[in-house]
């Protein structure tokens, strides 16, 4: 109920419950799967109720070499800095980028939208733009249509093309309706390209456009129609 009200992730709710910071109608609870009714219970941290807040729904230009989470345990730069002047207080990121990749990511406080959209039975598209050392022809674009098996995983890319070629590197541009771990990056290497940059361009109808490096901006109408953001909101039945 904390995730959804927009107050913080489930991980650092079930940590502010089990030290005791968390309160329902005045008294102390420390079990995280304790049901609760936001609609007719008063939650409270630290003794300060807790009400939904605001939803936000932002896309940010990730540079490559930030680290999408919270806090790295090895003490590498995050994008949490760049979102500082964000309008919430709390924001998660809606799947994934490597900290090698760059490109479009999307974040928000509304946690139930972004379950949604990471579900692989989404199927959401994204698209990506990717530099490789040498010279993929048709014979190598039609493999990545019909995909290699690494790890004991099928990965395939559901459309692919290439954009423009140099010297000696090309770029692609791929769209995936799936996104397992280093999806595109082990896919491309089982095909003995090495993948030079990898910027994700969009999301959906969201595209990065001119969006600049380490900036972000809120999604529009359209954008957060198109994608059912704002649509989950609280029911008055309980949950855990």
């Amino acid at each position: 109920m904390l995730s959804k009200l927009g107050y913080c992730s489930r991980t650092q709710a079930i940590a502010l419950v089990e030290s005791g910071r968390v309160t329902v109608d005045g008294r102390v609870q420390r079990n995280p799967e304790r049901p609760t009714d936001a609609a007719h219970e008063r939650i409270a941290v630290d003794g300060v109720e807790v009400r939904e807040a605001p939803r936000v729904y932002l896309a940010l230009n990730k540079p490559r070499g930030l680290i999408v989470s919270a806090a790295d345990e090895r003490g590498r730069d995050t994008i949490y800095p760049l979102l500082e002047s964000a309008p919430a207080s709390w924001l998660a990121p809606v799947g994934r980028l490597d900290r090698a990749s760059e490109g479009l990511l999307l974040v928000t406080n509304d946690s139930e939208w972004a379950a949604r959209i990471t579900d692989p039975a989404s199927a959401i598209e994204k698209t990506y733009h990717v530099q490789v050392n040498g010279h993929p022809d048709a014979a190598a674009v039609e493999r990545m249509h019909d995909g290699v098996t690494d790890a004991g995983e099928h990965l395939a890319a559901l459309r692919a093309r290439v954009l423009r070629s140099g010297a000696k590197n090309a770029w692609l541009e791929v769209v995936l309706d799936e996104g397992r771990n280093r999806h595109l990056r082990r896919l491309l290497n089982a095909l003995d390209f090495e993948v030079l940059r990898l910027v994700r361009v969009s999301i959906g109808p969201i595209e990065l456009g001119t969006l600049a490096k380490g900036q972000w901006r809120e999604l529009t109408e359209a954008e957060r129609g198109a994608m059912g953001a704002g649509a989950s909101r609280l029911s008055p039945r309980a949950c855990t």
